[in-house]
């Protein structure tokens, strides 16, 4: 049996599915109650406390884990759910890590992701570690104002990185859960050119079959909207990337196309399977 925790975001719901296809059986975990497949059991446990995962692990072989931005705040303890998973008798976990780690390693968001890492690789158990960049989901946050006035306001927006496809994260995921071959691996997971946000708009435009005008916000204006929903320190951290990416941040990864066997989905493929969000 697999756990997946992060069940329900942008990751996790492809990723069970694919578990799911693929003749597995499931346990997803999420902070709030909801929906599984067909055949999935789903059980509402808060990841800040380990030992409340332990039911969740009762006969798993292998977890998925997928850490949420509040189990990075101080005094949250991420790597003490290492323990318990190998005690229960899992044998396999595969780690959403971030291409952050290796790119700016010194942020403290990523010095604990690190400390995670580095607790996983002295586990014993079986594992992979998955670092994706930034993910073409995060054109969400426009939804709102691209379906009421059709307009992106975005910091940054002649700036581009090499953003993913969440569904290609899940992918690779599954992949590492259920393939031998990838245990050990460190994947740096991207899509397959840069982008700006400007040309993202020209996408989501495209795809709605009809114009999007971009409005290009300060930093200031967009850190102040990103921090009611994210703590000021990642916000900051964010933005460093969005607005002067570094060479390490610019690079387009091959892993995804090694792992799957595929170049990574574009942002215009993302776009138009998630063209409802914007109308």
């Amino acid at each position: 049996m697999i756990v997946v925790t992060g069940a329900t975001g942008n990751i996790g719901r492809p990723l069970t599915r694919a578990l799911a296809r693929a003749g597995r059986q499931v346990t997803t975990v999420s902070r709030h109650a909801a929906a599984a497949p067909d055949g999935v059991r789903h059980l509402t446990v808060d990841l800040a406390e380990p030992a409340a995962l332990e039911p969740a692990l009762a006969g798993a072989t292998a977890l998925f884990l997928l850490l949420s931005g509040d189990l990075h705040a101080e005094g949250a303890g991420p790597a003490d759910i290492i323990g318990p998973a190998a005690a229960g008798g899992v044998r396999r976990v595969v780690l959403l890590s971030s291409l952050g780690v290796a790119t700016r390693p010194f942020g403290t968001t990523r010095i604990r992701m690190r400390e995670l890492e580095d607790e996983l690789r002295k586990s014993g158990l079986d594992w992979a570690v998955l670092r994706p960049g930034g993910f073409a989901s995060n054109a969400l946050w426009w939804a709102e104002s691209v379906r009421a006035r059709r307009v992106v306001a975005a910091p940054f927006g002649d700036v581009g990185v090499p953003v993913i496809d969440p569904l290609d994260i899940a992918e690779v995921a599954a992949a590492c859960l259920l393939d031998d071959r990838h245990t050990g691996g460190v994947y740096e997971l991207t899509g397959s050119q840069v982008i700006t946000p400007r040309e993202q708009t020209e996408a989501l435009a495209a795809a709605l079959g009809s114009p999007v005008r971009f409005h290009e916000l300060t930093r200031g204006e967009a850190r102040a909207a990103m921090a009611r929903s994210m703590p000021a320190e990642l916000a900051d951290d964010t933005l460093d990337i969005l607005g002067s990416p570094n060479p390490a941040e610019l690079r387009v990864s091959e892993d995804v196309e090694r792992v799957l066997g595929r170049a990574p989905r574009s942002f215009a493929d993302w776009a138009t399977d998630h063209v409802a969000a914007f109308r």
